[in-house]
């Protein structure tokens, strides 16, 4: 059974990939979308300090992951999820989702520091603690957009209901994500660092659970 599972999960996972090589337009938008917004950030006020720099990055982080994860259940048509519903679990189906779009942000996440640190500068002491901080920042917004997007695919108004799940939600994490992150900029140990991020990595644990949990609910609708 457990062999099957994951099967299904690695045949998703390569389904959602091959539909995002073939639509290259909407990667591309969103790169477009970090290198427009962070150079506009450069004309603007130039380098920043590294507050300013923290915080601005993790505020693009929040606006990259809702343009490419919003649209995970959006492109599928009815006739699809019905194929879907044919040879794979609600399990299966939503753990794919949540692990492709970890794996999508993650890449964004690694492609948004690079942009961040050719045009505003690089503040950092700690790259790669701050790498590390930035993949789990990323996949712990992925984890809760895609389960705010399936719930939201079953409404009429997706984008609107998205915002109004998702804000009381994803604040608290962004204000823990920043002061994570701020350890990178310190050469001294931050207090407390290793409590916060077992916090925020509880957090992510809790979404896979709630999605595994509750999806198969939207599943039958």
């Amino acid at each position: 059974m457990a062999n099957g599972s994951a099967k299904h999960i690695i045949t998703l996972i390569k389904k959602d990939l091959l539909l995002e090589i073939r639509q290259q337009y909407t990667f591309y938008g969103v790169l477009l979308y970090v290198a427009s917004t962070i150079f506009v950030v450069y004309l603007s006020m130039g380098q920043p300090e590294e507050d300013v720099w923290n915080a601005l990055f993790w505020v693009i982080q929040l606006f990259v992951c809702v343009n490419a994860v919003a649209k995970s259940f959006l492109q599928d048509s009815k006739g699809r999820m019905l194929y879907y519903y044919s040879v794979a679990g609600a399990r299966d189906f939503i753990l794919s989702k949540l692990a492709f779009n970890a794996m999508l942000m993650m890449l964004m996440s690694l492609l948004s520091l690079f942009v961040f640190t050719v045009l505003l500068g690089n503040p950092l002491i700690h790259v790669l603690d701050f790498i590390g901080i930035s993949f789990l920042g990323g996949i712990g917004l992925s984890l809760i957009f895609t389960f705010l997007a399936a719930i939201a695919a079953k409404a009429q108004q997706q984008a609107a209901l998205m915002a109004i799940m998702g804000f009381p939600i994803i604040i608290p994490q962004l204000l823990l994500l920043g002061r994570i992150a701020k350890a990178s900029f310190s050469p001294v140990l931050q207090a407390g660092l290793w409590q916060m991020v077992l916090l925020l990595v509880g957090l992510d644990l809790l979404i896979i659970l709630l999605a595994v949990i509750l999806f198969p609910f939207l599943w039958k609708d």
